[in-house]
């Protein structure tokens, strides 16, 4: 697949207790249908090919002889098949028996990884049977003869051991499994418990570079335990920075002592891609759920990480891991690039999907904004705040952040100096709309009218007032800027800055005009989360019984968002923002893939196409990728030399905490490969 991303499954195929054959037909048509659906890496339970529920079966010769016999034939069908598989199964080497995950690809077994950390109390007593793989496979690798232990016409499946030594594998936990033709991709194994361990060998595989780990487990089914697995498993796969690709035991299994409910997940750097419910057949063969992981990604997540790596660079720690094997898999490169993605694509990034978190997520924000502020109030000793209130969002957004801020100051709202300033775009309904809120505020409202000073302005430089040009709309911006500053240093107030980071990755401000403030609110809030955070002061009010707060602010909500620069046409707004620059909708979806990952315009104009779907076709989206690249390149000097503010999310444009780029780069490069798109 393109642009980084490798499709994964989690399989549960049905097993019947000890039925080697039986077992090894239905992995067999798993494997087929994961390979149709496009995986390149299918993971199947802990000891699936005998059932994990056979207790003292496990000494018996005959099971673990026909689990090694069934598994050469799984490699043997499903040799054409393109994908890496793991499978788990009981394997006795050296006096020691030993609950092993193989791996397995292109009619090779590349390896077995036996299992580190063997629970031994309530259902679980593996004890009985397996020792750890620390007993002979912990530090050094061990190698093992195929040919020796295989019998009966199995040798030639052998004798393809992908080890580079005929008929011998590595047997050891200390492997990472690479393929040629992606850097990105780097596998390794742990089995169950080894996860639930204090130290999971899966932390020393990611400090040794791995990035996808493959869990082949086996957990009975109890109330409460798959929150709290779900919980481990994301949050361990955020702790690696890496993809986690769980499988678990069900349909089949014993229920003498307990039952498995099949519960799998597969994860990315903290977040749940798929996961299937207890119990779940969606096959006719088992359970198989699908999701295309970004390697990509995972790399980004890693390199901006500094921190990552930091415990793996002593001498120590790389004496002590030196043992590491690197298994190079020949896994052919998919050809299946058109197809959709199995992963949802979020068309907004910045908003959670769910509404209580969106609620959460609203207040997390304000008080962050509001706590920036206050403790600026605070060290400045400022007296007043002085905002600039057009009735659109942005200014609306500053205002009520710095009401909470002078509520936690313990200053008198008055205090706040409400300033609408109405020119030549100026309709009936912001203007309004701006007085309102300022009086539900409780803010001191005062209007400036400022035509007559922007005309002298106009008029003494020798701009006509009919040429509609930027430097009429700028004159218009400045000359506001100018009187807000000037009453701050009359009332020893603030400036309180309205721009959002939408607005300043665009360059849609005027420099030295709203671009300049001394404290940005809401230099770090994307449009898109703008307006939710207004819709969320709507609800508080309507919960606080505030109708006429709650009716203005949906009034705002309503309103198109325009700088209103330009004069209106038969009383409504002329100028629309969005009709000018384009959808805030795709540009939050542009900022946060490019500034957060470093993605490349191709990959992001994929991902716009796989989120709007249902919105925008290709061209248009197209259309404003170009825009947003060139304006965001040609308008970094203004960003240079933004004003303070909080820090909100993980995209930000702050020069000093966030985005360091010259003023003076060249696009060329991004705006090349856009060229290319189609």
């Amino acid at each position: 697949m393109k642009y980084g991303f490798f499709r994964v499954c989690s399989a549960s195929p049905d097993v019947t207790v000890a039925q080697c054959k039986t077992n090894a037909d239905c992995i067999i048509k798993c494997i087929h249908k994961a390979d149709e659906r496009g995986a390149q890496l299918v993971v199947f339970p802990e000891l699936c090919i005998t059932s994990y529920t056979c207790a003292d079966l496990f000494w018996q010769k005959a099971l673990l002889d026909s689990a090694l016999k069934e598994l050469f034939r799984i490699i043997k069908e499903t040799e054409k098949d393109g994908c890496i598989s793991v499978l788990g199964l009981p394997f006795a080497e050296s006096g020691f028996l030993y609950n092993c995950a193989a791996v397995v690809s292109g009619g090779k077994l590349l390896a077995l990884v036996p299992k580190t950390f063997i629970p031994g109390g309530g259902e679980f007593y593996e004890e009985r049977y397996f020792s750890s793989a620390l007993k002979n496979a912990g530090e050094t690798s061990v190698f093992i003869n195929l040919e020796r232990i295989v019998q009966n016409g199995t040798s030639e499946s052998a004798k393809k051991s992908g080890s580079g030594k005929a008929c011998e594998i590595p047997f050891t936990t200390d492997i990472i499994f690479k393929i040629s033709w992606n850097d990105d991709f780097a596998m390794a194994v742990e089995i169950s418990e080894d996860l639930w361990a204090l130290t999971p060998p899966s932390s020393r595989h990611a400090l040794l570079g791995a990035n996808v780990i493959a869990n082949p487990s086996a957990k009975s089914k109890i109330i409460g335990g798959n929150e709290y697995k779900k919980l481990l498993v994301s949050s361990h796969s955020a702790r690696i920075a890496g993809a986690y690709v769980y499988s678990e035991a069900g349909r089949g299994e014993s229920t003498q002592d307990a039952v498995f409910g099949s519960e799998n997940i597969i994860c990315e750097n903290g977040t749940i891609l798929s996961e299937s419910k207890a119990f779940e057949k969606n096959d006719e063969n088992g359970s198989l759920i699908f999701a295309d992981i970004d390697l990509e990604r995972l790399s980004q997540e890693r390199s901006k990480a500094s921190a990552f790596f930091q415990c793996g660079d002593t001498s120590s720690f790389l004496s002590k891991n030196n043992s590491y094997k690197t298994v190079w898999v020949n896994l052919p490169e998919s050809s299946k690039n058109d197809i959709k993605l199995e992963r949802n694509i979020d068309p907004h990034p910045f908003i959670p999907a769910d509404k209580e978190e969106r609620a959460a997520r609203c207040r997390e924000v304000i008080d962050i904004q509001a706590e920036g502020l206050a403790k600026r109030i605070r060290h400045t000793g400022a007296e007043h705040a002085v905002i600039g209130l057009s009735g659109g969002l942005d200014s609306t957004l500053a205002l009520l952040v710095t009401c909470k801020a002078f509520d936690m100051c313990g200053i008198a709202r008055n205090k706040i100096k409400a300033l609408t300033m109405p020119c030549f775009g100026t309709t009936d309904r912001t203007y309004e709309n701006a007085c309102a809120l300022a009086k539900q505020t409780g803010a001191d409202l005062k209007t400036i009218d400022i035509k007559d000073s922007v005309l002298k302005h106009l008029n003494d430089i020798g701009h006509s007032e009919d040429e509609h040009d930027s430097t009429y709309e700028n004159a218009q911006a400045r000359e506001r800027t100018q009187v807000l500053m000037d009453i701050a240093n009359m009332t020893g107030g603030l400036v309180i800055g309205t721009g959002d980071l939408s607005e300043l990755a665009l360059g849609w401000a005027t420099y030295n005009g709203d671009h300049m403030s001394m404290y940005n609110v809401n230099g770090s809030i994307p449009k898109t989360l703008v307006r939710h955070l207004v819709a969320w002061f709507a609800e508080e009010a309507l919960k606080n019984n505030e109708k006429r707060t709650a009716e203005v602010l949906k009034d705002i909500l309503d309103t198109p968002v325009s700088p209103e620069l330009l004069p209106p046409e038969n009383g409504n707004i002329a100028q629309k923002t969005e009709d000018l620059v384009g959808p805030y909708e795709l540009h939050d979806f542009f900022i946060y893939y490019m500034l957060r990952f470093g993605f490349s315009p191709a990959k992001i104009f994929f991902l716009a196409k796989q989120a709007f779907y249902k919105v925008y076709d290709g061209k248009v989206i197209l259309k404003w990728l170009k825009i947003f690249y060139k304006r965001f390149f040609s308008q970094q000097f203004k960003r240079s030399c933004m004003p303070d503010g909080p820090k909100v999310g993980t995209v930000g444009l702050s020069p000093r905490g966030d985005l360091k780029m010259p003023s003076d780069a060249n696009a060329q490069i991004w705006l090349d490969e856009l060229e290319k798109l189609k």
